[in-house]
């Protein structure tokens, strides 16, 4: 069954409405009988929703089922505190409407890019192929950590700003637009930058591509996914002044891709032939 994609498809959403479900249930829990305070109620709720899509994982033998979690853990969080104050008898100013607006585009198109590239439960991400090979013996502690724990950790400090702003009724801003902007044409960066890898690994050329966005830039997707997050954190900071704090994410999420992700990527692509001249003929982000 896990070799037929629609019926993989059908395991991996049970999985996330599962772990939505238990997501919303932690939440009022923790919220009103442990630590009643919403940051720290969602934190604990987003922590227990990623051990239990860790646990199929493990279930799967797929570290992959994680995969998804970074597009629709945002989505997700950011229409339950929006329906929940409406419910609660609250209005969403413009900002909040401003900021579901671009966290939803930006969620729906990753998601909808996942979901095309998503083949079957035993395919897995090439990078955790190659933790598993380096780590061995320690790998379900990789796993656990740098796989499920830090990616939910990053994710839930970039979204926090727009839970914050949300929850809080933060006061819209002209300047706060610029900013809500700068989010949505990193999404789009994204999208044009996933389609034009799609179409060139269709080709069958091989080697690099050397077209579109990708003629300039050798991880554009990355810098969309970078300047995503430090779009909605200004827009939050611009709302709110004063609060640093609200960066976090954004700093974070950009440590990650720097750090971690760019140059895992680059060191497999340093095994191809040709790839010095490449590099010298092309920027890292943009």
């Amino acid at each position: 069954m896990v070799k037929n994609r629609p019926a993989s498809f059908v395991f991996m959403t049970a999985v996330y409405v599962l772990a939505t479900v238990l997501g919303v249930y932690l939440y009022n829990y923790f919220n009103a009988s442990v630590f009643q305070d919403y940051r720290l109620s969602l934190f604990a709720a987003d922590f227990a929703a990623t051990v239990f899509v860790f646990i199929f994982s493990l279930i799967f033998r797929n570290a992959s089922v994680y995969d998804p979690y970074w597009s629709v853990q945002p989505i997700v969080i950011l229409v339950a505190f929006a329906v929940a104050k409406v419910n609660a008898g609250g209005q969403l100013n413009l900002l909040a409407i401003l900021l579901l607006a671009a966290v939803c585009y930006w969620g729906i198109r990753l998601t909808a890019n996942w979901a095309y590239t998503f083949a079957n439960l035993t395919a897995q991400d090439w990078r955790y192929t190659m933790l598993h090979e380096k780590t061995g013996f320690f790998y379900p502690l990789i796993n656990f950590i740098g796989i499920h724990m830090v990616p939910t950790i990053v994710v839930y400090l970039c979204i926090l700003p727009a839970v914050i702003a949300v929850n809080t009724d933060a006061a819209f801003k002209p300047l706060c637009v610029v900013f809500i902007l700068m989010s949505v044409c990193a999404a789009t960066i994204q999208l044009i930058a996933d389609i034009q890898m799609q179409k060139f690994r269709k080709s069958g050329v091989g080697g690099f591509i050397r077209t579109g966005l990708w003629k300039h830039a050798r991880h554009p997707n990355y810098f969309g996914e970078i300047a995503m997050w430090w779009g909605i954190g200004l827009a939050c900071f611009t709302a709110m002044p004063g609060n640093w704090m609200l960066l976090t994410g954004a700093f974070t999420n950009t440590l990650l891709f720097c750090c971690v992700s760019i140059p895992m990527a680059e060191g497999r692509q340093g095994k191809k032939p040709g790839f010095a001249e490449y590099k010298k003929e092309t920027r890292i982000l943009i």
